[in-house]
């Protein structure tokens, strides 16, 4: 027989447990929400497609969610969060407007993705994009050139407005050449702007 220190250290145990269990369960479910968001869109996916792609039963998603609703708002913040962008600009925007970034729905960039959808979403899913916009272009001000804060700001909502745009644009196309243009001519300008403010800013040394 167990004595009440054991009984209440292996009640703790299974406690611990508990929680990383469900704690595993929200992430996969987070993440399988996400990649089926990003490639078919919110209407289009139940939460029972989330489920099954998480490899979890349906009664089990209100247990962390209280609705759909809740799981989109929750996902975007979840995904927002991962979209990270690593390294110079100029080496990002590359990264982000290649064919290979264009062509991958389920796991590109949350934005380009869900942004138009999100819209029309409940003010929760709006709320967290707008905080993953907001953190999008802190990050992206950090990583630009500029000679002041406001210049490295512009030019950082600049880059970042032209990608999205030029992701979407180039997503939407049947035409794959016109696609490919897209990505490339926006690759070229944002260059272009960048050695026009290099030009400039030794200009004035």
């Amino acid at each position: 027989m167990l004595s009440s220190r054991e009984a209440a250290t292996e009640w703790e145990n299974a406690m611990r447990v508990t929680r990383e269990q469900m704690a595993e369960h929200r992430q996969k479910i987070l993440e399988s929400a996400g990649k089926l968001f990003r490639a078919k869109g919110f209407e289009a996916v139940t939460v029972a497609d989330v489920m099954k792609a998480a490899g979890l039963t349906h009664g089990g998603f209100y247990g962390h969610f209280k609705s759909k609703d809740d799981l989109i708002a929750e996902t975007l913040t979840h995904a927002l969060r991962g979209d990270k962008s690593g390294g110079a600009l100029a080496e990002f925007a590359k990264r982000y407007l290649s064919p290979k970034h264009r062509d991958d729905l389920a796991g590109g960039c949350s934005t380009a993705g869900l942004a138009a959808e999100t819209i029309r979403q409940a003010p929760a899913a709006r709320a967290a994009m707008t905080a993953g916009l907001r953190e999008n272009i802190q990050r992206l001000t950090a990583q630009a050139e500029g000679a002041t804060e406001a210049a490295r700001r512009r030019a950082a909502i600049g880059h970042w407005s032209a990608m999205v745009g030029a992701v979407i644009l180039a997503r939407l196309s049947k035409d794959r050449e016109l696609s490919d243009e897209i990505l490339g001519e926006t690759r070229a300008w944002l260059e272009e702007k960048r050695s026009q403010r290099q030009v400039a800013a030794r200009a004035k040394k």
